[in-house]
């Protein structure tokens, strides 16, 4: 068995040693190292032995996988420092294309929506998620004592501080940081305590636009969604403007598109109607200027806000908002 072993010895090392590859030394330490290897059964095999014999063998062994692990180092250090490419490598296969990731739709269309406003002559603005009541609601002409407050279903996190219900408050902020003119769009996600839906979620994201200056007028207003609508959807797209409320603007409207899932035909995304409200708007009420310090005898301007979401799925063909969320990558290689 020794000399078995120093004749096995001999094989090894000259093999090692007359590698040329690195391919060609991972076939060498499999047949002289590996789990099938004649070196390895003869471990195995030390149970079977005698005593004395086992313990000589048995050291023999353990001193020969050294050498020849030692020799294997030197010999791979050798062949990748003279540039041989690492073991396994086949150079003669093609090669494989990486996974490339891509941006989500939702985030397309927010960028999409800042370009053309953009374009408009707006600046982007951007504020804090958890807001306290005075910008969310009391300096919108929303007071505690107000009705409309049953409708923004807040998620509060204590008496005072809440998470944005739409993205209202960072005009607010605006406007009591910077005196008229002022063109901007706030774009961001709100957050409202209600069921999702085929057309609704909880968390949505919102893009909210403010004008101020002297002598601003609804027209102007009407002209801009006009222009952005049809920059969005084609000079094609059929629109209808509908008088509306709401407490910060005064008067208000509220803007439908004609469904682009079913062209009017009625689905769960316009609730059959074949209409779909992508924003709401007006001309600014005196009483936010007011809470801001500014002269409403001085300055007028509109305010709008529309939802990201439903434009997204306007855009992508896809009827039901609760997709965009479920991160399934099927649905979203798709679009």
């Amino acid at each position: 068995m020794l000399d078995r072993l120093k004749e096995l010895g001999r094989e090894a090392t000259a093999a090692l040693q007359s590698a040329a590859t690195l391919m060609e030394l991972e076939s060498v330490r499999v047949k002289y190292l590996g789990r099938k290897s004649e070196l390895n059964q003869v471990s195995r095999g030390l149970k079977d032995l005698e005593s004395d014999e086992r313990r000589s063998v048995g050291r023999a062994v353990n001193e020969l996988k050294n050498e020849l692990g030692a020799l294997l180092e030197q010999s791979k250090e050798r062949l990748e420092s003279a540039g041989e490419p690492s073991a396994g490598l086949d150079l003669t296969l093609p090669g494989r294309m990486p996974w490339v990731g891509g941006k989500h739709p939702l985030t397309r269309t927010y960028e999409r929506l800042e370009s053309i406003f953009r374009g408009l002559g707006f600046e982007v603005a951007l504020g804090p998620d958890v807001e306290d009541d005075f910008h969310n609601f009391d300096a919108l002409n929303i007071p505690a004592d107000h009705p409309a407050r049953d409708g923004w279903d807040t998620i509060y996190i204590d008496d005072d501080s809440l998470l944005r219900t739409h993205m209202s408050p960072v005009q607010i902020r605006v406007m009591e940081s910077r005196k008229p003119p002022i063109r901007i769009i706030a774009p961001g996600r709100v957050y409202r305590n209600e069921s999702a839906d085929a057309s609704h979620g909880s968390e949505f994201y919102q893009l909210e636009g403010l004008y101020v200056d002297r002598d601003v007028r609804f027209g102007e207003l009407k002209g801009v969604l006009i222009r952005f609508m049809r920059e969005l959807f084609g000079e094609n797209v059929t629109l209808r403007f509908r008088a509306g409320f709401f407490p910060f603007t005064e008067p208000s409207t509220e803007v439908d598109v004609k469904c682009l899932i079913c062209q009017g035909s009625g689905c769960s995304v316009c609730s059959g109607t074949g209409w779909v409200e992508l924003l709401g708007a007006g001309m600014v009420d005196p009483r936010v200027f007011e809470a801001v310090g500014y002269d409403p005898g001085e300055f007028s301007g509109y305010a709008f806000g529309l939802g990201v979401d439903r434009i997204c799925m306007m855009m992508t063909g896809t009827d039901d908002i609760r997709l965009f969320l479920e991160n399934d990558l099927r649905f979203l290689r798709q679009i």
